[in-house]
């Protein structure tokens, strides 16, 4: 049995939109445990009982204003807290929140820990690409500022997941860089080019320009933090404000708008999938000693539900073990 600790307090739309994610979990997957913790009389409004869901009752939890490190030390009974506690004691095999997204980081790195051998562990998340395939990029902002040896450490990580949990065979890792040349780049992107570059393990095909992620150039894509985070969050502006513009437009061009949308229904509705990536789940903070996961922060129950999906799968493919057992054998 598999258990997983959620903090229920955590996101716009709790603890409703957790709670309803849990119980679509529950019914789908007969070997998965939840943990709830939060506020027991908001939880059992919207919880389907049954024996594998218990209530972890606290009053206090992290809010989105909070100074991530400050509200970890001081808040030692929020939701987030109590949850990272009992993945540290082996109480839970895994952590899932759509809270504060820097004091996940936080109780992940001060109290479930990093794995031994990795200097900073990356924000990672699987992105869209035309085909639906997907591609997993990371750091996508657990760090501000990077090395070339961070940049590397991202890509054993990034192709660690991509082949353990997605299933990829060799995916292939590019470098985010201004242009595809070897010669492009400011020196951590030229430094970075060259450790993957040597590194025979993984299957390297050079530098990645941004107007090609979607495109599948990559299935893993290497970035410093501050880079990833705004790329991220390009992405999701571009889809929003393209779905936007299309309902504007149908809204405003009369009968033969509607007409035309009526019968591009199917097709409007695959560009809305494609363009929404809840359901490859939250955003993995890889290089820790359990799986700690980020859902966004208005994540409906749709988005809870995959993202319990994917830790199951991280649990079942005991990928952090593996991953651990690598580093420590670079180590020695």
């Amino acid at each position: 049995m598999k258990k997983i600790a959620v903090d229920a307090m955590g996101g716009d739309n709790a603890p409703q939109a957790i709670v309803e994610g849990v119980n679509q979990a529950l019914a789908e997957f007969e070997d998965i445990e939840i943990e709830l913790y939060g506020d027991e009389t908001k939880i059992r409004e919207y919880l389907t009982v049954s024996e594998r869901v218990t209530i972890k009752h606290t009053d206090e939890k992290i809010d989105s204003d909070d100074e991530p490190a400050k509200a970890v030390r001081r808040k030692k009974k929020a939701s987030m807290v109590l949850g990272a506690q009992a993945v540290k004691q082996k109480e839970a095999q895994a952590l899932i929140s759509a809270g504060n997204t820097g004091a996940l980081l936080a109780a992940g790195l001060f109290v479930v820990g990093r794995i031994k051998g990795i200097d900073r562990p990356g924000l990672m998340s699987t992105l869209p690409t035309v085909d639906g395939s997907g591609f997993d990029m990371l750091d996508l902002g657990a760090n501000a500022e990077n090395t070339a040896h961070h940049l590397h450490q991202y890509a054993v990580l990034g192709s660690f997941y991509a082949e353990n949990v997605r299933g990829l065979a060799r995916p292939r890792v590019g470098l985010l860089n201004n242009g595809t040349e070897d010669t492009k780049g400011d020196p951590l992107r030229k430094e970075a080019y060259s450790l993957l570059a040597a590194d025979a393990s993984l299957n390297f095909v050079g530098n990645i320009e941004a107007r090609e992620l979607m495109n599948g150039a990559a299935d893993v894509v290497v970035a410093d933090g501050f880079t990833g985070n705004a790329v991220l969050k390009t992405m999701e502006g571009t889809g929003m404000s393209i779905v936007e513009v299309l309902k504007s437009a149908i809204k405003t061009g009369g009968a033969k708008a509607k007409l035309g949308a009526f019968f591009l229904k199917d097709s409007l509705y695959n560009l809305r999938d494609l363009m929404d990536y809840s359901s490859a789940g939250g955003a993995v903070l890889f290089g820790l000693k359990a799986p700690v996961v980020k859902c966004h922060g208005s994540s409906d129950a749709k988005s809870v539900y995959y993202t319990i999906k994917q830790v199951r799968t991280m649990l079942e493919t005991d990928v952090i073990s593996q991953l651990t057992e690598v580093f420590a054998s670079e180590e020695e």
